[in-house]
């Protein structure tokens, strides 16, 4: 059993770069509904998605939902994404839940497929490699909430009101941070996106740390979290013994010994 244990806990085979900086769904027609942006500079390791369906206020439609799996399938073979942000191209809104009329001219049998689909994404969210953050500068209502959820991390603007998807309450971004909805909240601005630059910072404390640690730190406690104690340390155990034999680790040895900054290098 541990040895099953740890093949399922192993990390993915080094990962190629991403080249491509939008996404669209075969046969989509018309601009994409997310772009994918690859930050540079101080910035450098940070990467977004951005949704932006003004029409539907990011509803969660099939090709917003394609194009989503589709940038999450890659953007995860790719070594250079060391924190993966979530936030929205449209102005007061984060998401605005599944696309009701859409799901309207679907038949029962095309529901509860999209329904799966919808459901995998946020599995495919959840289980990214990489930490996520969720910029929420606006509404996020049902399936946006809990495409919210499914991120590591979430920011939200004060003003931001969200609908809890079982009562239907609405919450400001303060009294969602003291339910432990969201990590942090922040006065808006008058561009509406206060969130976005205050999870892009918290991206770029994250940047400095040793990129292998961080995942195998992910992987340890969303395994770990839901097992008893002796479990939870067998998984610590195994995800700590793939990093010792790392560059990255030799290399935080070696500053903390001289007393400067780290060069981590993800191998």
């Amino acid at each position: 059993m541990l040895r099953a244990l740890t093949r399922a806990l192993r990390l993915p085979r080094p990962w190629r770069p991403l080249q491509t900086r939008s996404c669209a769904s075969d046969g989509a027609a018309g601009d994409p509904e997310i772009q994918v942006r690859v930050l540079a500079g101080p910035d450098q390791g940070i990467t977004e998605i951005l949704m932006n369906r003004p029409s539907a206020r990011n509803a969660l439609g099939n090709v917003l939902v394609s194009e989503l799996l589709e940038a999450l399938a890659r953007l995860r073979e790719d070594q250079q994404v060391r924190v993966l942000l979530f936030r929205s191209g449209v102005k007061g809104v984060f998401c605005a839940g599944a696309d009701l009329k859409e799901r309207e001219q679907m038949s029962e049998a095309e529901v509860g497929i999209f329904v799966q689909r919808l459901r995998g994404l946020m599995n495919e969210i959840a289980a990214f490699p990489a930490p996520t953050i969720a910029a929420m500068d606006g509404f996020a209502l049902g399936g946006g909430l809990e495409l919210a959820l499914a991120c590591d991390l979430r920011v939200a603007g004060v003003a931001l009101a969200k609908e809890l998807i079982f009562t239907g309450r609405r919450l400001s971004g303060a009294q969602a941070q003291a339910l432990g909805l969201v990590n942090h909240t922040v006065p808006q601005n008058e561009e509406g996106n206060a969130a976005y630059h205050r999870a892009r910072a918290l991206a770029q404390e994250i940047l400095p740390q040793a990129p292998i640690a961080v995942r195998l730190g992910k992987v340890a406690i969303d395994r770990g979290m839901d097992v008893d104690i002796a479990s939870g340390m067998a998984i610590e155990g195994i995800c700590y013994a793939q990093n010792i034999p790392t560059q990255d680790r030799l290399e935080g040895m070696a500053a903390f010994r001289e007393k400067r900054p780290p060069r981590f290098v993800g191998k």
